[in-house]
Parts: C-alpha cells; sequence; structure tokens
C-alpha cells in the first residue's frame, strides 16, 4: 500500500464540492455544509448571464455581484458580505456541524439582469483542500519528500476533527435518543395512570348508578 495510493484514498474521503446552479434575479439559493470545528473553507465563485440573442450563458458583466451570507450551527451570521461577478470568501468554522452558506445576486441594480436568468459555478473546498501546497513548498522551500509529509499531517489533522466531529454527532445522538425513551416512558406512565384513574372512577360511577337503582 503506497503512499501515494494513501493520498489518493484520503482525496477520495475529503473532496471538494464543485457544482453549478441557476437563479433568478429575486432568487436566493442555499446549501448545507457538514464541518468540523476550527477548519477553513474556501468558496469560489463565477458567473455567467444568460444571452437571449446567442441563446446561450456568457461571462457576466463586472457590475453584476453577487451577496454571500453564511450561518453557523446556532444560525449566527459569520460572513455577510457583497463580491463581484467573480469572486472568493472564506471563513473558518468555530462551532462543529451543519453550516448554511447563501447566495443571491444585486439583480435589482442591474437592469441588464431584469428577468434574465443567471448561472452560477461554486467550487467549495473544506480543511487540507484549502491549502495552496506549491505556493507553500516555494515559499518554505520544501523538497518533494517533506511536500508529502506536510500533506499527510494536514491530511491526519483533518481526519482527526471530522473523527472528533462525528463522536460529536453520536452524542447528541445519543442524548436525543435518552431524551426520547425517557419521554416515552413518562409518557406510559402516565396513561397508565390515566387508565387506573378513569376504571376506579367508573367503577364508583357504576356502583352508585346501581344502589340508585337499588340492585345491590
Amino acid at each position: 500500500f503506497s503512499t501515494a495510493s494513501f493520498i489518493l484514498l484520503l482525496a477520495w474521503i475529503y473532496p471538494s464540492d464543485a457544482l453549478y446552479f441557476h437563479i433568478g434575479e429575486t432568487e436566493k439559493k442555499c446549501f448545507i455544509e457538514e464541518i468540523p470545528d476550527e477548519t477553513m473553507v474556501i468558496g469560489k465563485y463565477r458567473t455567467q448571464l444568460w444571452d437571449k440573442q446567442t441563446s446561450s450563458f456568457l461571462p457576466s458583466t463586472p457590475g453584476l455581484g453577487m451577496h454571500v451570507e453564511i450561518k453557523d450551527p446556532d444560525t449566527k451570521i459569520i460572513l455577510s458580505r457583497q463580491y463581484g461577478s467573480d469572486g472568493r470568501f472564506t471563513f473558518t468554522s468555530h462551532t462543529p456541524g451543519e453550516h448554511q452558506i447563501c447566495l443571491h445576486s444585486n439583480s435589482t441594480k442591474m437592469a441588464l439582469f431584469a428577468g434574465g436568468k443567471l448561472r452560477v459555478h461554486l467550487d467549495i473546498q473544506v480543511g487540507e483542500h484549502t491549502n495552496n501546497y506549491p505556493e507553500i513548498a516555494a515559499k518554505d522551500k520544501l523538497t518533494e519528500l517533506q511536500l508529502r509529509v506536510r500533506q499527510l499531517l494536514d491530511q491526519v489533522e483533518q481526519i482527526q476533527k471530522e473523527q472528533n466531529y462525528q463522536r460529536y454527532r453520536e452524542e447528541r445522538f445519543r442524548m436525543t435518543s435518552e431524551s426520547t425513551n425517557q419521554r416515552v416512558l413518562w409518557w406510559s406512565i402516565a396513561q397508565t395512570i390515566i387508565l387506573i384513574v378513569t376504571g376506579i372512577w367508573q367503577m364508583k360511577h357504576l356502583k352508585s348508578f346501581f344502589e340508585a337503582k337499588k340492585l345491590v
């Protein structure tokens, strides 16, 4: 099992998310990304505007911008900023869990976009994928072996963060399960008490009824 194979395996476990989507002039698109704590995230996007004459998507004009808003698992806004037609945003997670990444255009300021359609290419990189290793190698004057060791150390650190996040999720699930089981138990006890009280009341009511009819 070679080092290169190990690196390819880690790259398969933690890939970057690249996609594109279409939005209208007032539409807002949001994505959920599960991120461990203390993890850097870099998002890159570029936009294309639908051209009716050519019936194709063309590079957007410089005046067209995108607003990026990011919320942590506690719905706290950790980034809210206006960017250009092509942009790059960066943030670091401080709370493990689902982070919401939302994008929408400043289309109300663009008469050209009014009633049109926009294609947004989005690439989200998490953890060690945010590192520019060729730049790091040139800056720190690392050999190929040293660079591979650096990559492996970063990937091991990311794996540890992912494992900690999975343990955090398991603990939350266990606490939720225990809470649910406890509620079910108390509800069952309450139902039993209600049935017993109802039965006693019915017995007393029937006894009073029979006594009134002089059947007892």
